[in-house]
């Protein structure tokens, strides 16, 4: 939809007569926009969270809002310092609203789902080292597969807000919280072992059970300013957090991996990425993946009304080929 300047005159060309279509577009529009942005107020739950989310700033969103109530002659929001909340008939104005536009989108998605391939931007982000091995090379496939589409990938450890920070789409890889913002598909486990080098074990010993672990250092992954839990199967068929002393963290897999062949103590690490060391001599298998639980993988995404075809083709790629990567480790 176009912005237009209600305040200012149109004329048709060539005369000084107001030009009534255009008016009436004008119109159209904004009673659109104030229908738009009175929903993302309410799915955002915030007038500044819905600001960032239109790209527009908050004053904008509290000036459309102000001028709706002012249209349709009622309150749609309870406002105090802090939030605010629908008024009755607000929610009954946002049920109608949201079908409609639900429609329009649907509409819209016809018109998307007739083309042959994606276009546009797609943000993603990964952990940092998962990113890198494993959604990096799949995406860069994408990317050729596909040359409308423009990726922009970040990997950080840190758990980002999709919404507020702009990205369409997130790889999660532990325990999701619950989240009526977010949509999140499976698209794996994630095989996790314990290990340690073999200087490690010959001088502390190698331990074979869960109890048995709480006698050794662990070099811990820290997320978020906390550490991570060992989740270990138990001998009654459920699972224990391993107990470990521990003087180092670190919120990087790879500084873990390299303070374990250092000898610093057992590591908590993805069978992708502890494998190759194995396999070299560098580390030595403490626990496996039999014995230690592993940790899901799910894309995620804003909640949306439709899911853009860049989106969808991204996830489907994504449920196709990480799985085989995980497969291999």
């Amino acid at each position: 939809m176009g912005c237009y300047d209600i305040d200012a005159p149109i004329t048709a060309l060539g005369t000084n007569r107001p030009c009534i279509g255009a008016w009436k577009d004008a119109i159209v529009n904004e009673r659109l926009n104030g229908v738009a942005t009175f929903v993302a107020v309410v799915e955002a739950g915030s007038f500044a969270l819905a600001a960032q989310r239109l790209a527009v700033t908050r004053s904008a969103v509290a000036k459309t809002i102000a001028k709706l109530e002012q249209r349709l002659k009622v309150r749609l929001f309870h406002r105090t310092t802090r939030k605010q909340s629908l008024t009755e008939d607000g929610s009954a104005y946002y049920e109608r609203c949201a079908r409609a536009l639900a429609e329009l989108d649907a509409a819209e998605e016809s018109f998307e789902n007739g083309r042959s391939a994606p276009m546009g931007k797609l943000r993603i982000t990964a952990p940092v080292l998962f990113g890198r091995r494993c959604i990096a090379p799949i995406m860069l496939d994408l990317s050729r597969r596909y040359p409308g589409l423009q990726l922009e990938m970040s990997f950080v450890d840190r758990v980002l807000d999709l919404v507020q920070e702009g990205f369409d789409l997130a790889i999660r890889i532990g325990t999701l919280p619950d989240s009526s913002h977010l949509v999140a598909r499976r698209l794996g486990a994630q095989r996790m072992g314990i290990c340690a080098a073999p200087e490690y074990i010959k001088q502390h010993g190698r331990p074979r059970t869960a109890r048995e672990l709480q006698d050794h250092t662990g070099i811990q992954y820290v997320s978020g300013g906390r550490p991570v839990p060992w989740r270990v199967h138990s001998g009654s068929g459920g699972s224990v957090d391993a107990q470990l002393r521990s003087r180092l963290g670190f919120d990087d897999l790879q500084a873990i991996a390299d303070a374990a062949i250092a000898g610093a103590g057992l590591a908590w690490l993805p069978c992708w990425l502890s494998g190759p060391e194995v396999a070299a001599g560098r580390l030595a298998m403490i626990m496996n993946s039999d014995q230690v639980v592993a940790t899901e993988i799910h894309a995620v995404w804003p909640r949306m009304h439709y899911l853009p075809l860049r989106v969808r083709v991204a996830v489907d790629a994504l449920a196709s080929e990480v799985p085989k990567l995980l497969a291999q480790s």
